[in-house]
């Protein structure tokens, strides 16, 4: 495989300093963007929600089949067809609220990353590209916390 360079925009700031499984719905955190990135966020208070890339760091080792969140009330499944970290290359992907910005700062609510984090890109909330009506999922998914 070809191999390619990717460089952080930023890094995340919160409370929660090793992984967890749910309880992000309500957790506030602040993205700490670049500097010299920070007219890159021009037009962004017109959102309410935002993609969030990041790099999971934090991660020591790829699971190709786990059960998501370490629930053994799901069934087990390959890293593709779910959402958990331990990924052969290691980033996530969240929808998250906009709350305030402030500079090069970012604050969010929703935001699944530990604190420390990297951030790799942010995307403005489309809802011609990111909502999917009818979308269909697995039934084990609603099970889950977030």
């Amino acid at each position: 495989m070809k191999k390619f360079e990717i460089h952080a925009v930023g890094y995340v700031r919160n409370e929660v300093k090793k992984p967890r499984f749910g309880g992000w719905q309500d957790l506030i955190s602040e993205i700490h963007l670049l500097p010299d990135l920070e007219e890159g966020l021009d037009g962004i208070k017109d959102y309410s929600h935002l993609v969030v890339l990041y790099w999971l760091d934090k991660v020591d080792k790829v699971k190709l089949k786990m059960h998501p969140q370490h629930k053994n009330g799901v069934p087990k499944v390959g890293i593709f067809a779910c959402r958990c970290p331990s990924r052969p290359n290691p980033i996530a992907a969240t929808s998250c609220q906009l709350i305030e910005t402030k500079g090069s700062t970012l604050k969010v609510k929703g935001l699944d990353a530990i604190d420390g984090s990297l951030v790799i890109d942010i995307k403005p909330y489309w809802p011609q590209y990111d909502q999917v009506p009818a979308a269909k999922y697995p039934e084990w998914v609603d099970k889950l916390e977030f």
